[in-house]
């Protein structure tokens, strides 16, 4: 199954560059805004959320700490025209971030970033998958146990 990827930035311009250079090996979904993001996220499997920091109403960093209770094993990078120590610190403690990258990003290097960022959103999905299958399995031979 390919995961999609989720760009969100205030930018038209950055979204439609980002689009242009990643679509033809991902799927690629864009959003002006954390609340269309949000959309996005809720409506589509999406392993990868690029975000910028700096947008108008919520930063990357407060979109990203909101979504983790709700999509944990997502992978969250966060791209910023501004190398802020502060906002490193905040992305890495409060929205659980991958990577933190600065504009304009090179695209050889983010492509990387963004097939090891899929790769690890299907091994966390893999091996939440077997462990519950464990359980499962655990469950149903201590049931064979209790009945002998």
């Amino acid at each position: 199954m390919e995961y999609g990827v989720l760009y969100i930035d205030d930018e038209i311009n950055n979204l439609n560059s980002f689009k242009a250079a990643f679509r033809r090996d991902f799927n690629i979904f864009t959003a002006q805004s954390a609340k269309e993001g949000r959309k996005i996220l809720d409506t589509n499997e999406i392993g990868v959320i690029i975000t910028d920091q700096r947008m108008p109403t919520m930063t990357g960093i407060e979109f990203l700490e909101s979504i983790l209770p709700v999509y944990p094993d997502t992978i969250r990078i966060l791209l910023t025209g501004f190398a802020d120590i502060n906002a490193v610190m905040d992305a890495i403690n409060r929205g659980q971030v991958y990577k933190y990258l600065v504009k304009p990003w090179q695209n050889e290097e983010l492509k990387m970033y963004i097939q090891n960022s899929l790769e690890i959103y299907h091994l966390r999905k893999e091996n939440k998958e077997l462990a519950q299958k464990l359980k499962l399995a655990n469950m149903e031979l201590e049931a064979l146990m209790k009945s002998q």
